[in-house]
């Protein structure tokens, strides 16, 4: 059977699932900490360190950027050199908390994009998830836009933002990323995606993914993610 691809709505019922106290058990914390270690962990297998020394994170406000957030100090632990960009932070104690990890491992932000641009190797996409949907609004139209013009690689968390969840980069509006790391399961709109794709997130229960018929791979040794394509 083939590896399931799912929609916004799965998508969104597998998190509540795995949230819910009386069934998955998890805390948000706890998903976003798996989900950007297996982010790292994926970009630690597909891009060397020594070629690609310097990741600029680009963080959303929500969940994705959280990821993002969380890759980029296992990056540090891994031997990179992240440097974030993070237009528009969210208030909550969760990320503030984030950020102060990255302070406390001196890894700098810049509201400089072009500048940033000109100093990396490579671009971790962590501006939207699967929960995006009608337009891009500023400030991440611009960004997407700088990015877009970039000549740089860029690897995006879960789809790459600007992508419909569902029917994929069918305006053009979105990211062109060369690598996709997809967490739980890929998205619909990922089915056309043409680079190096992974999956992240080994946290799913065995029951949640049978139920789901999710199919999903199995994760060699104590490996976080998987090559999937």
């Amino acid at each position: 059977m083939a590896l399931k691809f799912i929609g916004q709505a799965l998508a969104q019922q597998i998190d509540a699932e795995l949230m819910n106290p009386a069934v998955g058990g998890f805390s948000i914390d706890q998903l976003m900490e798996l989900a950007g270690l297996s982010v790292a962990q994926a970009i630690y297998k597909q891009y060397d360190r020594k070629t690609f020394p310097r990741v600029l994170v680009v963080a959303g406000p929500g969940n994705n950027g959280g990821d993002g957030l969380v890759a980029a100090r296992h990056l540090v632990h891994f031997g990179y050199r992240p440097t974030i960009h993070y237009p528009k932070p969210t208030n909550k104690d969760l990320y503030k908390n984030l950020q102060t990890q990255l302070h406390n491992l001196k890894v700098p932000f810049t509201d400089n994009l072009p500048d940033a641009l000109a100093k990396t190797d490579l671009i971790l996409d962590a501006i939207f998830g699967f929960s995006f949907s009608g337009e891009i609004r500023p400030p991440f139209d611009s960004v997407i836009k700088t990015l877009k013009q970039s000549k740089i690689p860029i690897a995006s968390i879960d789809i790459p933002s600007g992508w419909d969840v569902e029917k994929g980069n069918a305006s053009d509006l979105g990211l062109n990323a060369e690598t996709l790391i997809s967490l739980t399961a890929p998205k619909e709109g990922a089915k056309n995606f043409k680079g190096h794709h992974w999956l992240g997130g080994r946290f799913v229960p065995p029951e949640t993914a049978e139920k789901l018929g999710l199919n999903l791979p199995e994760f060699p040794d104590t490996d976080q993610c998987v090559k999937i394509a």
